[in-house]
């Protein structure tokens, strides 16, 4: 069983800054693909990054390309989520998530573990 928190949300302006942290405990984090999703009030739960258990390989959703990177310190347990040039629409719910998939996925149902969430919010 996989413990997941998220920490380092808030409220910002529009083009600021936010970078998200996920630690894990329980288990044997560098065996898990990480993903971080968002949901927005009213909408479903929608893929935003993924990284391998290596850290080599990553996935963006379309719409964050170029402004988020997503990251990954094995030793420390822990994936982040770096967020610049922040937009009223990346407004949502962050949630981190791991996989037993072997590679980088997008798909929500590969994911078994989840945290809690952690609130961002951009303000225009």
């Amino acid at each position: 069983q996989v413990q997941l928190v998220e920490s380092g949300g808030g409220l910002v302006q529009a083009g600021a800054s936010l970078r998200l942290s996920c630690g894990a405990s329980g288990g044997t984090f560098s065996r898990y693909t990480m993903g971080w999703f968002r949901q927005a009030p009213g909408k479903e739960r929608a893929f935003v990054a993924s990284i391998s258990w290596s850290g080599i390989t990553t996935q963006y959703v379309e719409s964050v390309k170029g402004r988020f990177t997503i990251s990954r310190d094995n030793a420390k347990n822990t994936v982040y989520l770096q967020m610049n040039s922040l937009k009223p629409e990346d407004t949502a719910v962050y949630y981190c998530a791991a996989s037993g998939v072997n590679t980088v996925t997008a798909n929500r149902y590969s994911y078994k573990y989840w945290g809690q969430g952690t609130q961002v919010t951009v303000s225009s």
